[in-house]
């Protein structure tokens, strides 16, 4: 479990194509060791074990599932991945609660510099516009954001200079895609109401 506030990054080194998926090789700043083989680390927002580790370089095995869910189908050399350690027990929860189990993969269609902030608007698929509720919480390539307005195609965020800095929010551009986790609550919410109808 995350709550989706990133101090780190890593940057893809290798992909291993394998018959059902792919091993991805990242290396960070993070100070892990072998001890921590087998933990869960969200990795733009995807939740993946690490299954090694050797000169900071982490090991990750990707399935065909999280594969088509995510836009790690596009996933390239030297691409900037946000990572994020799992929540201790204790541990403050400044953005929500976040799972690392991606509903789907977003578009980028437009980036507005406003002031010292950014508007992202982005489009999703159609099936999950359903579960879009402004001013819920929403996780972006593994970074909780709030949906300041839900559209025809998507849903728009507005992002904080200092957020925008400590993310690859800074690097993507129009047509960029991105990695999408609706708020659980809310489609648990929802879920519990469509069935008592």
């Amino acid at each position: 479990m995350f709550n989706g506030i990133i101090y780190n990054q890593g940057i893809i080194k290798k992909i291993q194509k394998r018959s059902k998926g792919k091993n991805i090789f990242i290396k960070s700043k993070l100070r892990l060791t072998n001890k921590d083989i087998g933990i869960s680390i969200s990795c733009d927002g995807v939740c993946l074990t690490l299954i090694s580790i050797q000169n900071k370089i982490m090991e990750f095995y990707l399935s065909n599932e999280t594969i088509l869910r995510s836009k790690f189908k596009f996933l390239k050399l030297n691409d900037k991945i946000n990572l994020e350690l799992p929540l201790k027990y204790g541990q403050k929860i400044s953005g929500h609660i976040c799972q690392g189990h991606i509903d789907t993969s977003g578009k980028i269609l437009n980036i507005k510099n406003i002031d010292k902030s950014y508007l992202f608007d982005f489009e999703i698929d159609k099936k999950e516009r359903v579960n879009l509720i402004e001013k819920a919480s929403i996780c972006v390539n593994g970074i909780s954001l709030t949906i300041s307005k839900v559209t025809k195609k998507g849903f728009q965020i507005w992002v904080i200079p200092h957020t925008f800095r400590m993310t690859n929010l800074s690097l993507l551009k129009k047509n960029s895609l991105v990695n999408i986790e609706i708020d659980i609550l809310s489609k648990y919410v929802k879920n519990y109401f469509n069935e008592k109808k």
